[in-house]
């Protein structure tokens, strides 16, 4: 008879996919159907250690822990904002660190994740690309945030949104991303619907036509920040190989493809992008096109010499594109006493900095 196929010791068990974990217990002689007792433990009950799941064989909880972690990220730390917000910074295994988020709102229970350890993007101003691009995320790095969120909420809620908005491009390492909202929108999984995720890009328009062909109902979200490419190129500059009439030709393809309506996240940066005559331009980039723009005034950022608007240019902008017949919303601020913005914490880190927070507690 040969020997049960070893899988290396210590691997990370959110790295594990659904018939790989069947093929593990089937070579140590247990039946398929404890592969899923194993994901019910993890996803639905938030076990904390295979020990809890009780109503495995003592054997095979032993199994478990000598060739799996279930956490293999350590936490640096947990801030608790005002609004309840909560953030969390991860050390990886090699010693990279990661932000992730969980928001709290009405009925709502939002996460954002990251993709990337840094960013290749360079948009002006946002921290998460100060320090470059370091490396793609794995599935199982990219999951274990979303369990550790999940964590965080007490036993009567759960996760109702998830927004792939942290730190890194998304689509830039759609061989991670994709099976993580797989994992998501899995009954056995997390059971999320795919309405509730929002993948949000630079705009990378091959990437977003592949990500249209999984054929699946996410939510895309492209954050375009200027109507133009003179102005882009100077905000986003890896525009100068894509070009704003790409973006939005792949995004057209994206609603034909899928049906659903796209969204373009436009940062406000003040004198920069937030005139009167931006607002113009872009409600006449958007004609025809069946759009929501999401208005983000500018979390500050001490390393950048940017600021968000005043109060009435954004609400001019705003009038401008309703004007047009745009569809809009300014979006809420959260955690902003935490630097809940991506990448604000994880550069505060880096630069071996203490956080500076305003009344922030920590959780027992």
């Amino acid at each position: 008879m040969n020997a049960p196929a070893e899988i290396p010791a210590r691997k990370r068990f959110s790295d594990l996919t659904r018939d790989e974990l069947v093929q593990w217990c089937g070579d140590r002689g247990e039946p398929a159907y404890r592969a899923e007792q194993i994901r019910k433990w993890m996803f639905a009950k938030r076990a904390n250690s295979f020990d809890e799941m009780n109503d495995l064989p003592k054997s095979l909880r032993t199994a478990l822990t000598e060739h799996f972690d279930l956490f293999t990220a350590k936490l640096v730390r947990h801030l608790v904002a005002k609004d309840r917000t909560e953030k969390l910074l991860l050390e990886l295994g090699d010693g990279e660190v990661v932000e992730c988020v969980l928001m709290r709102e009405d009925d709502r229970r939002t996460i954002c994740i990251s993709t990337q350890v840094g960013c290749a993007m360079g948009c002006i101003f946002c921290a998460s690309g100060m320090e470059g691009l370091k490396r793609n995320l794995s599935t199982g790095e990219i999951l274990e945030q979303v369990l550790r969120l999940d964590r965080l909420l007490p036993s009567e809620e759960r996760i109702t949104n998830m927004v792939v908005m942290g730190i890194g491009e998304p689509l830039a390492n759609l061989g991670a991303l994709v099976p993580t909202l797989a994992v998501m929108t899995d009954k056995q999984g997390l059971g999320l619907g795919a309405r509730r995720i929002t993948v949000s890009t630079v705009g990378l328009p091959e990437k977003i036509r592949e990500f249209a062909r999984l054929g699946h109902q996410y939510h895309l979200a492209i954050s375009l920040h200027a109507p133009n490419d003179e102005l882009r190129n100077r905000l986003v500059p890896v525009n100068h190989r894509i070009g704003v009439n790409a973006i939005m030709a792949a995004a057209d393809d994206y609603f034909s493809v899928t049906g659903r309506r796209v969204t373009y996240e436009y940062v406000l940066l003040s004198q920069l992008n937030d005139g009167p005559e931006q607002a113009r331009e872009l409600a006449d980039l958007l004609k025809g096109r069946r759009a929501h723009v999401n208005l983000i005034p500018m979390n500050p950022v001490k390393e950048l010499d940017l600021d968000e608007p005043v109060q009435p240019r954004t609400m001019e902008f705003r009038r401008i594109l309703e004007e047009f017949g745009v569809a809009v919303t300014i979006r809420k601020r959260k955690g902003a006493d935490i630097d809940a913005a991506c990448g604000q914490l994880r550069l505060e880190h880096e630069h071996d900095r203490p956080v500076v927070s305003l009344d922030v507690s920590s959780p027992e």
